[in-house]
């Protein structure tokens, strides 16, 4: 039976044993270092429907879908506001859903369908979001608009899918189109210039004529 004097190690012994133990489990490959190099970019081809058309690229995997749209695909309209997902003047439609575009990396929406502000109007050919917020004077820098229609588009089509907010009542039935329902599913777009009663009213016009 061996005594402790044989099992001792010292403390510059062990943390010797635990470093060359380390060492020669995690050594890198070469082919790991190489794509370790600082600044080295991931580079990865995708497409994805935007307004309507086919778009291919090859983009760096870090790239954000707002940086895609603007930077690759030059579709300046969608906002860099905040850059951390607060104001919301990145917003657009991806599958049908509102999405902080800045918040989220574009080869995850590979094959997905993407609508910016330039896909729902024109001028002359002004989606009824638009008009509506025109009418309504439901801006004023402007900066933040191409969100706040964005999502007020989508706003409208969660309330007909049956969708709650915060603010619903009754969980069970169709979420009725109050003014604290849009207020409340509008709070992730700021307006700095404060048209927030107007872009209510603009909303509010474009759901009675949908109802």
């Amino acid at each position: 039976m061996q005594n402790l004097g044989e099992l001792a190690i010292s403390r510059r012994g062990l943390m010797i044993g635990t470093a060359a133990s380390v060492a020669m489990t995690t050594a890198p490959s070469v082919a790991d270092a190489e794509a370790a190099i600082a600044g080295a970019p991931v580079m990865s081809k995708l497409t994805f429907t935007v307004n309507g058309e086919a778009r291919d690229l090859d983009l760096d995997t870090r790239t954000t879908l707002l940086d895609a749209l603007r930077e690759h695909l030059h579709l300046t309209g969608t906002k860099k506001g905040c850059d951390h997902g607060q104001c919301g003047a990145c917003t657009v439609i991806v599958e049908g859903r509102r999405v902080n575009s800045c918040l989220t990396l574009a080869v995850m929406h590979d094959g997905d369908s993407i609508t910016t502000i330039e896909g729902l109007g024109r001028p002359g050919h002004l989606h009824r979001m638009q008009a509506a917020f025109v009418k309504h004077d439901g801006y004023q820098c402007g900066y933040c608009t191409p969100g706040q229609i964005c999502s007020a588009v989508a706003v409208l089509d969660e309330i007909a899918a049956g969708i709650p907010s915060h603010v619903t009542a009754d969980l069970t039935a169709r979420p009725r189109l109050t003014e604290a329902e849009l207020r409340e599913r509008m709070s992730g777009n700021i307006c700095r210039c404060g048209a927030y009663s107007n872009i209510v009213e603009a909303i509010t016009e474009v759901a009675g004529r949908e109802a």
